[in-house]
């Protein structure tokens, strides 16, 4: 069992929350510009790196609030969770 550091309830167990995604990604400005291959790529293409990668999660279990969170993709440790909104901190330590 994982616990995951909710910013708003804090510890709670895993199978309260929900994976989003990668965290950081803007929304295109003008959506209707973007060609066909253009919008798949914002849909479907992310990032996939060894090591410190920031993520959105979701208590859903709990709050229901959003929130992103920086995991180390090899260890699966959670290094720090932060709000939605709120710029990505720089943290140390992680497997790259």
């Amino acid at each position: 069992m994982m616990l995951i550091d909710c910013p708003y309830c804090g510890p709670r167990n895993e199978t309260e929350f929900g994976y989003g995604g990668e965290a950081h990604v803007a929304y295109p400005e003008d959506p209707y510009a973007l060609s066909d291959r253009e919008w798949g790529e914002f849909l479907f293409y992310r990032d996939n790196p060894k090591g410190d990668f920031a993520e959105r999660w979701v208590h859903s279990g709990g709050c229901r609030k959003w929130f992103n969170a920086i995991r180390d993709t090899v260890s699966y440790k959670f290094k720090t969770t932060y709000p939605a909104g709120s710029p990505r901190p720089e943290v140390t330590g992680g497997s790259k």
